[in-house]
């Protein structure tokens, strides 16, 4: 049981960490992306990838750590104890392989994905409960009873309460740290820009700051013109971009509303640049396997007078992209 803890854990931390890199960079290539069908990165961005914010791997190296340390404690305590072990081992093991369950109906059924590093996890689960439930145990009404005798146990011991404390510090730590994800963009203020910048008025060792960093910044010329505009804005675009979605929603409504005060002086200009080596030779790591089609359905679409309906359906359906379903967009549209 402590070797399928372990595995769990292993796989679990490796699925919080390529979840971490994905969350603080939407360029990063998962080494568990193979393509479209089998893919860590659409699960761990699906609704099914985090719950309240937590991931759900991070939650689940938690659970292997707990059974780890459990086990452990099995192997170095009286008969009472192991068998109060053996009963919250059980009771931990189901509510896991409960969880599985649902994981994995949400990611074959549902999603249509399959996740490597998740199936590793389910393995490792279904092996605990099976372990776990040839073990003897006591009966569940008894368990809470127990369980509030042992934890005064544990604080009487203080290696196993360091430890203890220890694993539950390094958990909360790596909640605290993770990136957080909302399932939206940010709520836009209500009040203009110009007065949100007079209400807190820069001083001049702020501005000389801000200008000798952005001074320092390289420059690369593109071949983009202003068309009569003061600022010209150019956005790089994948839309199946997390990133990307949150500042097409977000932006939208200031460019607009700079269009409406202020006519024809911001021109934004996306251009295309899917993580795909489709259609992108410059991504050969690239794993969006419907961003090229998505790139193509906005250029169909502008031909109609029909490229924002097409632009904010793939970036509300980001989840679900895939050929055929911006195919079948696009001709609705």
């Amino acid at each position: 049981m402590l070797a399928l803890a372990l595995v769990g854990f292993a796989s679990a931390a490796t699925s919080t960490y390529v979840h971490y890199q994905i969350a603080s960079d939407p360029g990063y290539t998962s080494f568990c992306d193979i393509n479209e069908r089998v893919s860590c990165t659409q699960v761990y961005l699906s609704r099914f990838g985090s719950v309240g914010g937590t991931p759900v791997a991070l939650l689940g190296a938690f659970w292997f750590g707990v059974v780890g340390l459990l086990t452990v404690a099995a192997g170095r305590s009286a008969a009472a104890r192991v068998e109060n072990i053996g009963g919250y081992l059980l009771v931990l093991s189901t509510i896991g392989l409960a969880t599985v369950l649902f994981l994995g109906y949400a990611s074959f059924s549902v999603l249509g994905v399959v996740c490597l590093l998740c199936v590793v996890v389910y393995a490792a689960v279904v092996g605990i409960f099976l372990l776990s439930g040839a073990v003897g145990s006591v009966p569940w009404l008894s368990i809470p009873r127990r369980a509030v005798a042992d934890l005064g146990h544990l604080v009487r011991t203080p290696a196993a309460l360091a430890v203890t404390l220890l694993f539950l510090g390094a958990t909360a730590a790596a909640v605290a740290v993770f990136p957080s994800e909302s399932p939206g963009p940010p709520a836009l203020p209500s009040t203009p820009p110009r007065d949100l910048a007079g209400s807190a008025p820069e001083t001049s060792d702020t501005t000389s700051e801000i200008e000798r960093f952005w001074d320092a910044q390289p420059r690369v010329e593109l071949p983009v013109p202003y068309e009569g505009a003061q600022v010209l804005v150019v956005k790089f675009n994948d839309f199946e971009c997390p990133s990307c979605a949150a500042t097409y929603l977000a932006y939208e409504p200031i460019f607009a509303r700079f269009e409406s005060s202020h006519p024809g002086a911001v021109r934004h200009v996306s251009l295309d640049y899917p993580l795909d080596p489709e259609c992108n030779d410059q991504t050969p790591r690239g794993m969006h396997a419907g961003a090229c089609e998505a790139a193509v359905a906005v250029r169909l679409a502008r031909r109609q007078g029909r490229d924002e309906p097409m632009t904010r359906w793939l970036y509300e359906n980001q989840a679900s992209l895939s050929r055929e379903s911006v195919r079948d967009a696009l001709e609705r549209i």
